[in-house]
């Protein structure tokens, strides 16, 4: 298995991730798009980042933007998320990126005076029309390059988001991220989901959890992370060991240096 840490945000730059990436013994960075300084304009700089990656001995993936919505019922701000998609997967495809991290967007609730009403659940069948529409755009490009799309578990998936997922994976160009400590925050709701469709797992975010708690260090929370990378294993999946500072993906590289891993 690969490992790979996250964007952080005691790093001022790519460099900073690339240095304690080489410095931890792990193979790649995931460049988040969520910070200013990693918007679509930087990963288009491929020659920087070819460099980067050379000088460190590493490769990079790409975590969208979590506010990616190329569902929006507003039609230019979809074609604005498309376009972002469809050109990170270029830039991907040239930095040699094996895959794009994204998360589904809940879409807006209405509040009733009983319950949360979802207008991608009350529309679904022009929000499933902008979901292939999606399929049909981006996984074309991502199959040009040579990329995969990999869909993210956060809170719990929604039905009306299982039926899209089960449209985006008629593309082989999509694929799955298993995110553990998401999973059990929310007490393992996607697990079965995820392991029906065990085939197309390749990608995970690994971290330990208490309770509700995400993102924490490695084998200081309650997680039984020896299945779960288990599972990465038998996937021959790459890990984001997705804690959130430098003192924290330190220890949790001295836990997976201590069992083996690296």
């Amino acid at each position: 298995m690969d490992f790979g840490l996250p964007t952080l945000i005691e790093h001022e730059n790519l460099k900073a991730a690339a240095d304690l990436c080489g410095r931890l013994g792990f193979q790649f960075v995931e460049i988040n798009m969520n910070f200013p300084m990693y918007q679509l304009l930087l990963l288009e700089k491929t020659d920087e980042l070819n460099a980067l990656a050379g000088k460190y001995r590493i490769y990079f993936t790409i975590h969208l933007d979590e506010n990616l919505n190329v569902c929006d019922f507003n039609p230019l701000v979809a074609e604005a998320y498309l376009e972002t998609v469809e050109r990170a997967i270029r830039a991907a495809g040239e930095i040699g990126a094996p895959l794009l991290n994204m998360h589904m967007n809940h879409g807006i609730y209405v509040t009733l005076p009983d319950r949360k009403a979802a207008l991608y659940e009350r529309y679904k069948e022009e929000y499933l029309s902008s979901i292939r529409r999606f399929r049909e755009r981006c996984g074309q490009a991502a199959e040009e390059v040579g990329t995969k799309i990999c869909i993210e578990n956060t809170d719990g998936f929604r039905e009306y988001e299982r039926e899209a997922i089960d449209l985006l994976l008629q593309s082989d160009a999509f694929a799955l991220t298993w995110d553990i400590g998401h999973s059990h925050a929310c007490g393992n709701a996607d697990e079965p989901f995820l392991m029906e469709r065990r085939d197309r797992l390749c990608h995970f975010h690994i971290h330990d959890g208490l309770g509700g708690k995400n993102h924490q260090t490695l084998g200081t929370g309650e997680i039984d992370l020896a299945h779960r990378l288990g599972v990465a294993e038998s996937c021959a999946g790459r890990c984001v060991v997705e804690t959130k500072t430098v003192e924290a993906l330190e220890e949790s590289a001295a836990w997976l240096r201590e069992r083996g891993y690296l």
